[in-house]
């Protein structure tokens, strides 16, 4: 008798980029190696340095706005990819080397075995925040999701983070969603339900994060803002 093997669901990163040119080639050879069977997609986000040089002389699979959107509009182009090539999953991954590709598909199968629409590569399942004024920012927001979900989130900054189908078409078509915080807490105010799963992340492998003491400082009121005074009052369709 025939056994026939379930099909293989199809997971697309997608990686938002920019000025990566240091590290863009790096993560598409951890990519290559580590997650076999992931298709991937760099959204070169209008850089101005040599990434989408780098990407067309490799060959690898990219696009390239023309000019900077931000977080938001690179992602949301990448997941609009990944509707209208009907993926089954789309994650979130860093292009400067800190997320590893390793994980990847334990967080499918993190997904498929809790009925997830929303795994979280979380920093913290296992290992305790250490002490710094960005954690304290993670720890606060952290609060925020409690207060207006009820649930716990251990790392709701963290932006390694799996889509299943429904999220991919909610973020590809709508224009306030974004691969934040309050956007996770408005989707488990409509009924997705978000796991986590550990994972170890690296430090940046070349270049300079964006988010320095200020910027995060203002990343956290910002984030808890919309949490508390937007997204509580919204109602999702």
């Amino acid at each position: 008798m025939s056994v026939i093997e379930a099909r293989r669901p199809r997971v697309l990163a997608v990686i938002p980029a920019y000025n990566e040119e240091e590290n863009i080639a790096s993560t598409i050879e951890d990519l290559r190696h580590n997650a076999p069977g992931v298709d991937y997609l760099i959204v070169d986000d209008g850089s101005t340095d040599s990434t989408a040089a780098i990407c067309a002389e490799r060959g690898f699979s990219h696009v390239s706005l023309p000019v900077n959107l931000g977080l938001a509009g690179a992602f949301q182009t990448g997941m609009r990819y990944a509707l209208e090539r009907d993926y089954d999953y789309a994650v979130q991954f860093d292009a400067d080397g800190q997320h590893a590709a390793t994980y990847i598909l334990p967080m499918v199968r993190e997904a498929e075995e809790a009925g997830a629409d929303i795994v979280i590569g979380s920093r913290f399942c296992t290992q305790k925040k250490p002490l710094s004024a960005r954690m304290a920012g993670s720890v606060i927001i952290g609060a925020m999701v409690r207060l207006t979900t009820g649930k716990r989130i251990n790392d709701p900054t963290s932006g390694m983070r799996l889509f299943d189908k429904d999220m991919i078409r909610r973020f590809a078509l709508k224009f306030d969603y974004s691969p934040e915080p309050d956007t996770v807490v408005l989707a488990m105010r409509s009924g997705a339900k978000v796991s986590e799963m550990q994972v170890e992340m690296r430090e940046r492998v070349a270049g300079e994060s964006y988010l320095n003491f200020t910027k995060s400082i203002s990343y956290m009121l910002r984030a808890c803002i919309s949490i508390l005074f937007v997204q509580w009052f919204r109602k999702e369709g």
